[in-house]
């Protein structure tokens, strides 16, 4: 870490037909934390999102933007702020989703969390947390993956499927990031195990999430298929004790 001066910290945002929503979301990120950078990860939106992020960029020296070719998933999108972050030396890379169902009110109590652990975990399901605008099939589906992935993966934390996180670089590092298997949401109980395979610290702070404001939910079946057998996947290899 940079000990030389405050902890430079870095926002990642996952894009793909988020147009509407980054060009409000950004400001209110800069107003709960302004010391933060922001690199937006676009996967060629065709709603025009890279190109208004470019924009933005060219009149804020705190944004920067990152193109990519195509939908890639967004395991493989956070892996690139991931790798944005320890190639420009950031102490501190925390990720939201770009839809508003992370609100940016909630970053200085996650951003808190890292004076005692390496991961900072914007949770759900502990007391104070809750979800608001889902029905009782999607409350099941989450609740039911979570208990998966703790039974499966040795996870003692009680939010492993959200993306809300602040993330310790020096701790990433220490990842061979290239053994990642999972490419879309699976990635999030995959980066826990992988960080509690080396001995991270975890802490979770309360957050209501909010159904998104504008746009489509990115959210399939097929995926949601792909990322139990993901899971089973990483389920082996943890009994086994395989490298991470």
């Amino acid at each position: 870490m940079n000990t030389n001066s405050s902890p430079r910290l870095l926002i990642s945002l996952c894009t793909y037909n988020e147009r509407e929503n980054i060009e409000r979301l950004i400001p209110e990120i800069h107003e709960n934390l302004p010391e933060a950078d922001i690199v937006v990860i676009d996967d060629n939106s065709p709603d025009g999102t890279g190109e208004l992020a470019d924009k933005m960029a060219k009149q804020d020296s705190k944004i920067h933007v990152l193109h990519r070719e195509g939908k890639l998933g967004l395991g493989t999108a956070i892996l690139a702020g991931f790798r944005y972050g320890i190639e420009n030396e950031y102490d501190f890379l925390i990720n939201l989703d770009a839809d508003f169902s992370h609100h940016p009110r909630y970053l200085p109590a996650i951003t808190d969390c890292m004076s005692r652990v390496d991961v900072g975990i914007g949770s759900r399901y502990v007391p104070g947390g809750g979800v608001e605008g889902w029905g009782i099939k999607r409350h099941l589906m989450s609740k039911g993956i979570n208990l998966y992935a703790r039974c499966l993966l040795g996870l003692k934390t009680k939010d492993n499927s959200g993306s809300y996180r602040c993330y310790r670089i020096e701790r990433l590092k220490q990842l061979n990031l290239d053994l990642v298997v999972s490419r879309g949401y699976a990635f999030q109980e995959e980066i826990l195990y992988r960080l509690r395979r080396i001995g991270c610290t975890f802490e979770e702070t309360p957050i209501i999430f909010e159904d998104r404001r504008y746009g489509e939910s990115k959210i399939s079946m097929k995926e949601s298929v792909s990322a139990l057998f993901v899971l089973f996947r990483l389920g082996i290899e943890n009994l086994f004790k395989r490298p991470v």
